[in-house]
């Protein structure tokens, strides 16, 4: 099964020479600090003209293994509430992007809340944009696509540890695995306001405090349209040994439009 991108000529270039470029000087906006090893990570998703600075910056950040688990919302809706994709591959226009059929068999055996579902995926932008970094970055990786349109923390949390579980069996010194938390932040207030918001948010991903995070973004109203995948992917790495997060870079969409009435924050942060 080929998966056909949903947002190639509306969220990034269709044409491949133009796409890496554009992906390329987005990576080498922070290569003075050189990658390093990395657990897991939080990536925005918005259109790369807004994002792509932020994205970038955490994708050069770190050192990229060659197998991935890539949690991303479900934004509309549609399909199985914990969707995974199982065989075939993601299409971009740098290319064909394969699925880890090995790692996701392993996945679905630990977490039996785990759906196989295309349709949750079919339209999803949140896991897509991410893949075009990716192909600049190494030519041979191989993910595993996880959307979750569920709200539910133990359902959350419960996924992180069997995801735990699987990395831990699977990742040698050769071939370690990395967990990618696709989010943007809060949307469509003012730049004062989401900033201060985020903040909040922010703080409870780098104290590491899954839990936190998501009483934080639900108590407070903030609109972070990944906090499931990111509880998930904390919730994961605290069970792998992770000890510290940096934040690499911020921004909101008025830095790129200059519209500071109605914005969408853009984290970029490395848990190791």
């Amino acid at each position: 099964m080929i998966r056909q991108p949903a947002v190639s000529g509306r969220f990034y270039p269709s044409h491949p020479t133009e796409l890496a470029r554009q992906i390329d000087s987005y990576l080498a906006h922070d290569s003075e600090a050189g990658p390093g090893p990395a657990i897991g990570c939080v990536v925005p998703h918005a259109g790369i003209m807004y994002s792509g600075h932020v994205a970038g910056a955490v994708y050069a950040r770190i050192e990229l293994p060659r197998r991935l688990i890539i949690l991303c919302p479900n934004h509309f809706g549609v399909g199985q509430r914990l969707a995974i994709l199982s065989e075939g591959a993601w299409r971009t226009p740098l290319g064909d992007a394969s699925v880890d059929e090995e790692l996701a068999e392993q996945i679905k055996r630990a977490c039996p809340l785990l759906r196989e579902d295309a349709e949750a995926h079919r339209g999803e932008h949140s896991l897509e944009v991410q893949l075009p970094f990716l192909q600049r970055r190494t030519a041979d990786f191989r993910f595993v696509p996880i959307a979750l349109g569920t709200d539910r923390f133990d359902a959350l949390a419960e996924l992180g540890r069997a995801i735990a579980a699987v990395v831990q069996a699977s990742t040698t010194k050769q071939d370690s695995i990395l967990i990618v938390a696709s989010s943007d932040m809060n949307h469509y207030e003012s730049d004062a306001a989401t900033r201060v918001k985020d903040r909040k948010a922010i703080d409870r991903i780098l104290t590491l405090d899954a839990r936190g995070l998501y009483d934080t973004v639900r108590h407070e109203r903030i609109s972070m349209c990944g906090y499931g995948p990111t509880t998930t992917m904390l919730t994961a790495a605290l069970a792998l040994g992770a000890s510290r997060a940096e934040l690499v870079r911020y921004a909101t969409s008025g830095d790129v439009s200059g519209d500071y009435e109605r914005v969408v924050g853009y984290a970029g942060i490395v848990v190791s």
